[in-house]
């Protein structure tokens, strides 16, 4: 899978945001092989797996209105990066309570000129800035997540949460269901990878 899968679903990206797109795979190639953020099979999927993949929150909303964004629990800057690039107008924090995985967001941010994104080693129960949006891919429980990253939003109308998550999701979202909805990848993404693969989206 080549670059050309982003542009086919991004047609209007720049120039510049697909040369961005186009270094990631051998930069995360190259910081795996000193910083395990990808798991070593994942590696040659990165386009699909994890940039693509994070991207998919793009093509359901829109971020790109001067949003102030956080994705918690980044671990190598996933999605945060790849919606950094997507969406050049708004500001992305990407927190992770591992430092090494920090190093590598920020490492790779620096080496793209990705001047929308900073990369923090802290805690989400720890930070206390507050967010028009979060981000975040499958860290833990829908529920869970919701008790340290709600404090984390802004309380208007437009605040949101946009949780990337797979499999079967009634047990961990049985407590707000009248505040999610739930959308299918596989109703713009045609890959086998994403057949179970949703967005939850949360509004207080």
């Amino acid at each position: 899978m080549s670059v050309d899968v982003i542009k086919s679903h991004f047609p209007n990206l720049s120039e510049k945001q697909l040369e961005q797109f186009s270094l990631l795979p051998a930069l995360y190639s190259e910081w795996n092989s000193k910083i395990n953020v990808i798991s070593r099979k994942d590696i040659e999927g990165i386009l699909e797996k994890h940039i693509l993949h994070s991207l998919s929150i793009g093509l359901f909303y829109d971020l790109n209105n001067g949003q102030n964004i956080i994705d918690i629990g980044t671990g190598g800057g996933f999605p945060g990066i790849p919606l950094a690039i997507l969406n050049p107008n708004s500001n992305f924090t990407l927190i992770d309570s591992i430092g090494k995985k920090i190093k590598v967001v920020n490492g790779v941010a620096n080496a793209i000129g990705l001047k929308n994104c900073i990369g923090l080693h802290e805690n989400a129960k720890n930070h206390s800035k507050h967010y028009d949006i979060i981000v975040s891919r499958a860290v833990t429980a829908f529920d869970g997540f919701l008790s340290y990253s709600l404090p984390l939003l802004k309380q208007n109308k437009q605040s949101q949460i946009l949780y990337l998550k797979g499999g079967d999701l009634t047990e961990e979202l049985k407590n707000v269901w009248d505040k999610v909805e739930i959308t299918n990848l596989s109703d713009k993404l045609t890959s086998p990878f994403y057949e179970t693969k949703k967005i939850v989206r949360y509004r207080p």
